[in-house]
């Protein structure tokens, strides 16, 4: 699939994470959107999907802006990534 990446979400609050597959021609904004409703559903609520959800590196800990699309990130096929 070279149109996605393999990731590890984790979510803090949750003490979960989650091997996702996400698309790389998509913003970051679009992502934590997708993500957020997803483990939202998934927790039965016990995770708020907002506007204030964001996504940060598993490595450097460096939020990652919204605007950018996801191929002109550092996210990569076994990246480690942070929804808080």
């Amino acid at each position: 699939m070279k149109n996605k990446v393999l990731v590890q979400l984790v979510v803090p609050i949750l003490e979960e994470s989650y091997d996702v597959f996400l698309p790389v021609n998509r913003k970051i904004g679009n992502i934590i959107g997708l993500v957020s409703k997803i483990v939202s559903e998934i927790s039965g609520g016990y995770f708020v999907a907002n506007e204030t959800n964001s996504l940060y590196s598993g490595d450097t800990g460096d939020k990652y802006s919204m605007d950018v699309l996801l191929i002109n990130t550092d996210i990569r096929n076994g990246s480690k990534i942070i929804l808080m």
